[in-house]
């Protein structure tokens, strides 16, 4: 099975101590979201594990780890903004710590392995349009070499976020306005050799160079394997999403970096609680296992294609 680490929190910034203790013990604990006393075992033992996708805004604490990873194909859903503290409370200095890392990953992985996240686009009185241009040039001039794909998508305004959104005034972003900067942002990655997607997008954004996001990817791992991958949509995810199955080891409500959009942390109260629960040596992410709860092995099939098809 593809394993994600994770849609749901930042396991390479904020648990990353966790996620190697727990791969050197083969497995781990995932309560399921909605029926909390659901937990399932997963296995990380490199026979039952298909590749991982890791999520992050800052892989700082996992650099000098990468080689723990060797039996392991993998790749980095990486995530920089240029919004500031205002939208991203708790980052680093994107300019001293966040873009310096992505390119030292680079380095370590090589750009194939990394996908460049400008996401979400969020409009107000400060990022505008045209501030947004004027930041994405940056950044592309920046990863240039660093960065070959870079996925972007417009802010959905879940209900869970209005109140933490309600202080950043934003304006709703009508579909004309995406197919401009999607297209304007388009010809400029271009100009660096990024090719720009959009992740779970229902606008079809291809005549303006725009293609449609897939970010638990098979064709990545089947470059990064050579084997082939299936290429099954995800039933779980909405329907504009083009993720093939995975399995999600994260928990919501335990990332820290305070980011005003984020869908996987709608309640303050249960995150700091849940982050002051935290233990690396827990094979549950920020809790344990109680005697109330009931463990059972996830079962996941592969993604990879043991045979294929001579008429394929």
């Amino acid at each position: 099975m593809i394993i994600s680490a994770s849609r749901r929190t930042d396991i390479p910034a904020l648990y990353s101590d966790w996620f190697f203790l727990r791969l050197s013990e083969g497995f781990a604990y995932v309560r399921h979201p909605m029926h909390p006393r659901r937990v399932y075992r997963v296995s990380l033992l490199p026979e039952n594990v298909d590749g991982f996708v890791f999520w992050t805004k800052n892989p700082l604490p996992m650099l000098d780890r990468l080689h723990l990873l060797s039996a392991y194909p993998y790749y980095f859903q990486f995530t920089l903004t240029p919004y500031g503290s205002d939208v991203e409370a708790n980052l680093p200095s994107k300019e001293d710590a966040i873009l310096p890392a992505f390119l030292r990953l680079a380095e370590k992985v090589g750009p194939e392995r990394i996908i460049w996240r400008y996401d979400p686009i969020l409009l107000n009185a400060k990022y505008t349009p045209e501030a947004h241009l004027e930041a994405f040039d940056r950044l592309a001039r920046r990863l240039s070499g660093y960065a070959k794909q870079c996925t972007i998508s417009f802010l959905d305004f879940y209900p869970k976020i209005a109140r933490a959104v309600e202080p950043l005034r934003l304006f709703p972003i009508p579909d004309e306005a995406k197919i401009r900067l999607a297209g304007q942002i388009s010809a400029v990655a271009a100009e660096y050799g990024i090719a720009v997607t959009a992740c779970a997008e229902s606008l079809d954004l291809s005549a303006w160079g725009v293609g449609k996001a897939c970010c638990v990817d098979g064709r990545i791992f089947e470059q990064i394997t050579g084997m082939p991958y299936k290429k099954d949509k995800d039933k779980g995810q909405r329907p504009e999403c083009r993720c093939v199955p995975s399995v999600d080891i994260g928990a919501y409500n335990t990332c820290t970096h305070g980011c005003r959009y984020c869908y996987a942390n709608y309640s303050a109260t249960s995150t700091r609680k849940n982050a002051g629960n935290f233990r690396p040596d827990s094979p549950l992410l920020c809790g344990t296992v109680s005697t109330q709860d009931v463990v059972t092995e996830r079962k996941a099939e592969s993604a990879r294609l043991t045979q294929i098809s001579l008429f394929e």
